[in-house]
């Protein structure tokens, strides 16, 4: 997939760079999280795991977010580890039902295990999390 577009529509796929920081496995565990999380809550989440194109994260994630199939039931995470950033975008049928205080919970936790070394636990946490609010 070229750099630019979101590493997971829903389920699969790499930016350049983007998951070479997870294994295998990792990849698998993931993409089940993803999955876990659309079930549950019925959004779609997407992940994009690499670079920031351009100066502004936030324009990034959302110009991102707007590519997606069905963006206004999509929640889409971006993380460029080596920038040090997370954006979390949701569409207008994710923000009825997920606070801003919501998704800075799910950051929060993400950040605390991306700053510990766990890409992939702070990953799968924030996802089940955003799902858990949007479900509720």
């Amino acid at each position: 997939m070229p750099a630019g577009e979101p590493a997971t529509q829903r389920r699969g796929g790499a930016d350049a760079g983007g998951f070479s920081a997870l294994t295998a496995r990792q990849r698998f565990q993931l993409h089940e999280a993803v999955r876990r999380a659309e079930i549950a809550s019925r959004a779609e989440f997407s992940v994009h795991l690499g670079r920031t194109l351009g100066d502004d994260p936030r324009a990034y994630a959302e110009r991102l977010h707007a590519t997606l199939k069905t963006p206004e039931r999509s929640v889409l995470i971006h993380v460029d580890p080596s920038g040090r950033v997370l954006e979390i975008v949701s569409g207008a049928w994710v923000r009825q039902r997920l606070t801003d205080p919501e998704a800075e919970l799910a950051a929060t936790a993400m950040k605390t295990s991306f700053a510990e070394g766990d890409l992939l636990g702070g990953l799968t946490r924030g996802i089940a999390l955003l799902a858990e609010h949007i479900r509720s």
